[in-house]
Formats: C-alpha cells, structure tokens, sequence
C-alpha cells in the first residue's frame, strides 16, 4: 500500500470484498435523513492502489444544518431547483464525496424524488472518470462507484481513450484535466443533463491565486475559477431546433467552504472518502502550495486570502458587465463568419484598460474560436490599435485580422479570421436529423436557469459598484492594494510574498531548463491548407465554425446528360478556404457570353464578395472538385450549376461572450 489512494471512513468496521456490480441501496435507508445514514465499507484489497483508510467518528461539535444552508443558498443562487436533472462528478475524494452528500440531501428534501423500482433518487447522476493512466484505475472507479451508488446516486463510470498515446509526466495533470471535462460532458450530452456539479472549494481556490500571482496573472485570473461558467463540448453537440452548440452549466457550490469543511460534511453523513498520496508529491505545483499553505501557523492567512479573492471576484463580476454592455452597444456579427466593431459606440478612449481588454479577448476568442487568452504585449498593442481612431492600419494578432471596414473612414473596423495562423484542428462530420429543426423550439431548462442566475448576478453586481476597488491596480500591485484596504495584515502580506517569490523561482528555473522539445510540445492544430473531403448528404462542422452540406438536386443539366457537367460527375467535394484564384475563376466566368448557371450565378456571387472585406473573404468555405475546380461558395449563394443544393451556416462552437462566465 505504498502508493495510490487511501480510502478514509469514519472508524467502522470494514465488510466483504467488493463486486463488480452497482450496489443498490434500499428505500429503508431512509435517503431523507442521509446525514445520520450508514452504509457498510468496502474492504481493502492487494489490487486496488485506491485504499480506504479508517478515521475517527463525527465530532459532536459539527453544526451539519449550517452547511446544508451555505449548499442550498449557492444552489439558488445559480438558478438550481430540486427538479433539475443534474450529474455530480466525483473522484471518490472527501470533496467529491462531500458533493454527493449535499446534493442528496438537497435532493430529497426539496421533493420527494426516490424512485421505487431501484432505489435510486430521480434526476441525479454521478459520473465517475477512469482515465486508465494506472492498471488498477479500473477497479478503483469501479469501488468508488460502488460506495456512491450506495448513497442511492445512479453512477456511470466514463473511461478514458487515449486515441493519440497516454500524456507525458510533464503534462499529465493538464491533460487528465482537459479528458476528465471531456468525458464527464460527454456522458451529461448523452443522458440530456444540462447541469454539472464540480466539488471545487476555497482551498483550491487559494492555491490557484497563489499560482497565478506566481505567474503574474492580473485581476481577472487571480479572481480565480468562476462559481458558474458555461461549458462547451470539444465535439459539437447540435441543437438542430435553435441552430446552436448544445452546453452545460457547470457550477461549483463549494467555493465557500474549506477542506476541513468536506471532512466534516463526510462524517456526518457517515460517507467515506479517499485520499491520494499522489496528491503529496512535490513534482506537482499544487502540491508544494498545498503544503506551503498548510504548513503555515497564521490563522488569519485563509479568512484574509480569501477576502482578497472575493475583492478580485468582485471586479471581475463588474467588468464582465461592462464587456457584455459594450458588446450589445458596439459588435456587430455578420453570417458570414466576421464582426464589425463601432468604434464611435464603443468609445474606446473613455474604457478602463481593463475592460476594454476583455471585451476584445472576447471577440477575438469568438472569431477565432480559439478559446486562448491574450496577453502581456499582444493585448497592449491592441489597446493602442483600437484607441488609434480613425484607424488607418491593419493587424493580424490572435488568430484574427483587424482592418478598417470600407467606406467608414475608419470608424469601424472588421474582425475576420485568419486563415494565415494555424486553425483549429476540429473538422468532423456530423449525423443530423433536420426534420427536427423545422419544429417550433421547445422552452430550454438551461436558458431559463441561466436567465434567473444572471438577474441575481447582475443584481449583486449594481449593488457593490462602489466596492469595486482593483480596477486600476496592475498585477504585481494586488497585494500592495489589499494591504493599502486593510484587506490582509503585514504579517500575511509577507507570508504571501514570499510564497509568490519561492513560486516564481521555481517556475522561472523549469522554464530556463526546458528542452526544445519541451517547448515545442502543444496541441495538435491543424493547417488550413489540409484537405477535408465531403461526400453528398453529409454533414461537415468545418473549423469550428461552418456547418456545411452539400447534395446533387432533382434538377438535372444539360451538360449532365453527356456526362460534362463537373458537378454530377463529382462523388465527393473537397472544401478549404477561398483564395485569390477562386476570386479570379469566378471574375473568369462571369465574363463568359453564355447565358448558363455558372455565368449568372459567378455575377451574382462576385456582386457579394464585393461587399466583404478582402480578409473576411479569403476565410469563407468553398467547394471543390477533385480537379481543383470551384464548383461552389455556398456563403454567398454561388454554384457552378444546378445540379448542385450546398448550404454554409455560420455556427461557431462557443458564442460570443463565451457563455455564462462568472458569478460573485
């Protein structure tokens, strides 16, 4: 038992050895008293490195009403009711652990919600991610699974398929990370959950603000992570009735308790938990915070951290307000795949530096699409290029080209993708049913949800405008701000300080140590220039960005009788980005003297391609033959006949804003 985890109980005895099969547990267990509940613990066995420990029993000095109060407040507060259907994911730790029991509880208390057949509580699902990194995570999902299902919470075990080979030492944290989302989102898309509960708490949130201090974060990212935040999966799930990526709501209603709080919350409700020693290691920067953090004798250091946090979650809260505001006033997204920004509405010069640059994060991340955040000289440059009004220039920089718009004189500009930087890698072909589309959209839980926890934020947000402090405080100022607002004491002043610089020494040296390969390791992207092949009736999501099809029509051509014509000839159809040639091929067509499809329609398209920005242009989606001739831009409405129907819809994965991103 010298490595994996140990599973900690609450001093029971211990009983058989776990089966494989989902233990159910009985109505008699009275699921509407689940803190005093008692479920039997699994034994500990030589194949698991996931072990159960034994721990000392409830202290009687726990006040358990007050946590369910905290629990059921931060639920409301992101617009949760009973009824909602909503998966926990759980890793088997007393966080995780301590979720199941406040969302149980908060479960059967609102109503009654047992199902008599099996047990289990209706509209609560845990999930359970086995990333196979280790031989025996199969059995140790398997035995955690067991232990929640014992709670009477349905739970699915979600393993992990590592297609491109199992992450190396250096990235491993990320890329489990990165897989857990992905396959916890995955399992929710397939069971129509649209709420995720994630047992992230104060303590995390101490040690990320530590992090990023170390990493000069600014403001906004030592607010730390977001109590609710919309997620989007990496793999378009459509709802063809609205036209849009399906989400989640993922939130996080432990934020306000500590990790003593989980512990506490596990005994009483009697519930073990495990523990990884992996989770000691020091290779790990979480870790050596971790520790760090509970090594240290001041009290006052996490009441007082987290009182800095919640000044940076506050600011945050504010500036997302003003993004959105600046958004409705001033964006302007055409269907064609590119923004217009009015500069004259937005008004740049009177936008603090900091909202201004989130407001053009956000852009860029949408046009883009990649959700990548713009820093240090990047974001400075343009500031200065959008407070350059009338803009005169152009600006190729987040995987965007910005440029005057024409005939405005340079009071607007165009946001465009470029086609120039690498793209994301996400090409894939989609099986839709779009009969369902044609159906008057139903009402969405999720929006409604949404839209009752945003009131509240923005609510909350217009009542503390005057406490919003750290505005103008740049980053390596935080802490200097909150010993200026008697927000953390000299002594913890100090002890941060030197947690930030032991950090940062670290972080510096790994970084002066990397080797080119190393450096080198990223995500794998793919060029714009990869061919990408559609056949008929297919369904393409071309670069996170376009839904494109294609299909031969009833309508048949003359040329395609003889077998001439290109397109009824064609068995399937490549589709890349428009250049310069296609600009010409189709100035070539219209010119011709026949009164054919391809003359009318190559008049038609190059009359709308004279509308769109040069940059904009060359990132719209056309097909081709295997020839190379252009046979359609179905953006614009041109096809080389009519034998051809091709649709492009502009449907980027994530929305502008990037969904719902924060609450206080």
């Amino acid at each position: 038992m010298a490595r994996g985890l140990a599973l900690c109980s609450n001093g029971r005895k211990s009983s058989t050895l776990l089966s494989t099969s989902i233990a159910r547990v009985s109505l008699s267990s009275s699921l509407k008293t689940l803190f005093t509940s008692s479920h039997p613990l699994q034994s500990r066995h030589p194949k698991f490195s996931k072990l159960f420990c034994n721990h000392t029993s409830v202290p009687e000095t726990v006040d358990e009403t007050k946590y369910k109060e905290i629990f059921n407040i931060r639920m409301a507060m992101a617009g949760l009711k009973p009824h909602h259907p909503i998966a926990l994911g759980v890793s088997g730790g007393p966080d995780s652990m301590a979720l199941c029991v406040l969302t149980a509880n908060w479960k059967t208390q609102g109503l009654s919600c047992v199902n008599d057949k099996d047990g289990f509580i209706d509209g609560l699902v845990a999930i359970v991610v086995d990333h196979g990194l280790r031989q025996e995570s199969k059995n140790e999902a398997e035995l955690v699974c067991s232990r929640v299902s014992q709670m009477g919470i349905r739970c699915e075990i979600a393993h992990c398929d590592w297609v491109d080979g199992k992450p190396k030492q250096g990235h491993l944290q990320e890329a489990a990370r990165e897989m857990r989302y992905q396959m916890i989102s995955n399992v929710c898309f397939r069971h129509q959950i649209k709420v995720l509960l994630i047992a992230h708490h104060a303590d995390d949130q101490a040690e990320l603000f530590i992090l990023r201090l170390s990493r000069s974060s600014g403001v906004l990212g030592l607010a730390g992570t977001a109590f609710a935040s919309e997620i989007f999966s990496q793999n378009l799930q459509l709802d063809a009735k609205r036209m849009k990526n399906q989400s989640i709501l993922l939130v996080r209603p432990l934020l306000d308790l500590w990790k003593e709080d989980m512990y506490k919350i596990c005994q009483c409700g009697r519930q073990d938990w495990v523990e990884d020693p992996t989770n000691r290691s020091q290779l790990f920067v979480r870790n050596r915070i971790r520790a760090s953090i509970g090594n240290l004798q001041s009290g006052n250091l996490k009441s007082e951290l987290q009182a800095v946090i919640s000044e940076c979650r506050r600011t945050r809260s504010f500036v997302d307000k003003v993004c959105t505001d600046l958004i409705n006033q001033s964006v302007t997204v055409t269907n064609k795949g590119y923004a217009i920004l009015d500069l004259e509405r937005l008004n740049p010069s009177g936008v603090k530096d900091i909202c201004l640059s989130k407001y053009l994060a956000a852009v860029l991340q949408f046009i883009s699409q990649r959700q990548r955040p713009i820093r240090g000289n990047t974001s400075k440059l343009l500031l200065s290029y959008l407070r350059a009004i009338p803009c005169r220039t152009s600006l190729t920089a987040a995987g965007c080209y910005l440029s005057p718009a024409p005939g405005s004189k340079g009071t607007k500009i165009i946001v465009s993708c470029s086609v120039d930087c690498p793209l994301p890698s996400k090409t894939e072909l989609l099986n839709i049913c779009f009969d369902e589309a044609r159906k008057k959209p139903t009402p969405d839980d999720l929006d409604q949800i949404i839209s009752d926890a945003k009131s509240l934020s923005d609510h909350a947000v217009r009542s503390s405008l005057c406490e919003v402090n750290f505005l103008d405080v740049a980053s390596e100022s935080v802490l200097c701000k909150a010993r200026e607002l008697n927000l953390l004491s000299e002594l913890t002043y100090t002890t941060i300080g030197l947690l930030q610089k032991d950090e940062t020494n670290r972080f510096i040296t790994k970084t002066e140590e990397k080797s080119v390969d190393e450096s080198e390791h990223g995500t794998n992207i793919a060029s714009s220039s990869e061919k990408v092949h559609l056949w008929p009736g297919q369904n393409l999501y071309f670069m996170n960005r376009f839904l494109i099809r294609w299909n031969l029509s009833d309508h048949q051509c003359d040329a395609a009788g003889c077998g001439n014509c290109p397109v009824s000839t064609a068995t399937s159809m490549e589709v890349r980005h428009m250049v310069e040639s296609d600009w010409l091929y189709l100035a070539e067509l219209s010119r011709c003297s026949n009164t054919n499809r391809s003359t009318s329609s190559s008049i038609k398209a190059l009359r709308s391609l004279k509308l769109i920005p040069s940059p904009a242009r060359s990132s719209l989606p056309v097909l081709v033959n295997h020839c190379g001739i252009l046979l359609s831009v179905p953006a614009i409405g041109f096809s080389y006949c009519s034998c051809i129907e091709a649709s492009a819809v502009f449907l980027p994965r994530v929305p502008l804003g990037g969904g719902h991103s924060s609450f206080l």
